[in-house]
């Protein structure tokens, strides 16, 4: 069980990670960030990426960084709960991204599996907690 925990702790500090860094990215920058130009922002609801950089560090980022600190610091009784949670918004994001970008880079392929992996080993330690408490 301690490698569930180290896997999904390190998928939870590498997403983490980089929705920090893109989330301050589209914060510091919202017209530009990283080079990517408000035009394909067209089909979405927003005319920079400041509020889209906002949701990513916050959610996202700093979401996944705690959930990974909790994992790898304490045994909590809602770790499978805190831990589903932040994959799911993973999920979603990823989906919402996709649709209103319209369309799809490999990089939104890989942090759907990432999420959808996040959310399985969510699922064991689920189980596990529930398992303990029959």
């Amino acid at each position: 069980m301690k490698n569930v925990y180290r896997v999904l702790a390190s998928l939870n500090i590498f997403v983490g990670v980089c929705a920090i860094f893109g989330g301050m990215a589209a914060i510091l920058f919202p017209e530009e960030p990283l080079g990517v130009t408000v035009d394909i922002l067209e089909n979405s609801p927003f005319e920079n990426f400041l509020i889209p950089g906002i949701i990513l560090f916050a959610v996202i980022g700093i979401g996944n960084i705690l959930s990974a600190f909790l994992l790898l610091r304490f045994n909590l009784r809602y770790q499978g709960y805190i831990s589903s949670i932040f994959s799911w918004a993973l999920i979603i994001w990823i989906i919402v991204q996709c649709i209103m970008l319209d369309f799809i880079i490999p990089l939104h392929i890989l942090l759907f599996i990432i999420g959808l992996v996040e959310a399985a080993l969510s699922i064991v330690i689920l189980k596990k907690q529930v398992g303990k408490r029959s």
